[in-house]
């Protein structure tokens, strides 16, 4: 397992393999934010689209994570009619940011290595990521882009991160786990001759 700095786990590598990763994760956060969800609070779901973070930042780091939740928000927005709610569309981004930072405290998916540590700290991360996405940034954009009442604004952002944390904890560990064992695997293969 080669050292990377900071900067490059936090970017992520740049290639064809991310570009198509980012797309198809944007376009099935969107289609299960519209389709594969369940009403919590006034327009606010418990969604399986919450595994897609899970995916695309433990196989390629935080800001792929990130563009993949921005831009997926806002396909949900397209998809289901609601209107553009940008305050939101950052907000998943946020969210996607902290749950794709499992590299930076040694979790390495695509190399097999998630231990029992690395799944404590992300079940610690997707709450505190979710605090900040769902309790500061999107409050604050709300009021900034919106001037909205952030009396339901907070109601639906709590409502939000409580699903959403039970999505990326009760699915997202187990989802780790597995795919750390098949890439896990696919690394321990060897040639016979």
């Amino acid at each position: 397992m080669a050292k990377e700095n900071f900067g490059k786990l936090v970017f992520g590598k740049w290639n064809t393999k991310t570009l198509v990763a980012v797309a198809i994760g944007a376009a099935l956060f969107g289609v299960l934010m519209a389709y594969g969800s369940i009403p919590v609070f006034t327009n606010t779901q418990l969604t399986s689209a919450m595994i897609v973070p899970v995916v695309v930042g433990g196989l390629f780091g935080p800001l792929p994570a990130f563009v993949t939740l921005l831009i997926g928000n806002v396909l949900a927005d397209t998809i289901g009619g609601w209107g553009y709610w940008f305050d939101w569309s950052v907000g998943n981004g946020v969210l996607g940011f902290f749950i794709g930072t499992l590299p930076l405290y040694g979790a390495r998916i695509d190399e097999g290595v998630f231990k029992v540590r690395h799944a404590v700290i992300y079940a610690v991360i997707a709450v505190l990521g979710n605090a900040v996405a769902f309790g500061l940034v999107t409050p604050l954009l709300t009021s900034l882009f919106y001037a909205a009442d952030l009396e339901i604004t907070f109601l639906q952002a709590f409502a939000s991160g409580v699903s959403n944390t039970v999505v990326l904890i009760v699915a997202g560990i187990p989802i780790l786990i597995l795919l750390s064992r098949r890439f896990g695997k696919r690394k321990n293969l060897t040639e016979e001759a």
